[in-house]
């Protein structure tokens, strides 16, 4: 039996991860890539993880939840996430049913995602404001 394609690639730029979504996830499926995500954020020591989910034309309650818990367990591991690539009607229906993506970052692209990352982290203005 030959496998299936692949749901989610994981792959390594750097210090970050980046984790492209090809296709809508089931509860068992999604709660596995949450696993598999956050064990390689600890092995690769990564400081920045983008969940690419632009393949994705629908994004449940699940599915978005999943994504808040995976950004908080990343940022007390050490990494910022961001998401990237909601589709219009994909924005459009979390905010009419009242879900929220929490305090995950969003950007465009894969390209704003990187931008992001590499940019300052929230620590910095905080030492620079204690500096003064």
């Amino acid at each position: 039996m030959t496998p299936g394609p692949k749901l989610v690639s994981i792959l390594r730029q750097g210090p970050y991860l980046i984790a492209s979504v090809h296709t809508a996830l089931d509860d068992t499926q999604m709660t596995r890539f949450q696993e598999d995500l956050i064990e390689q954020i600890g092995r690769h020591r990564s400081r920045g993880v983008i969940i690419d989910v632009a393949a994705l034309d629908v994004l449940d309650s699940f599915a978005t939840r999943t994504l808040r818990t995976i950004g908080e367990i990343a940022r007390l591991r050490g990494a910022r996430t961001i998401i990237v690539g909601i589709q219009p009607e994909v924005a459009f229906a979390i905010v009419s049913l009242g879900m929220s993506t929490g305090s995950l970052e969003t950007a465009l692209d894969l390209e704003e995602g990187l931008t992001y990352l590499d940019g300052p982290t929230w620590r910095e203005p905080d030492r620079a404001r204690a500096a003064r």
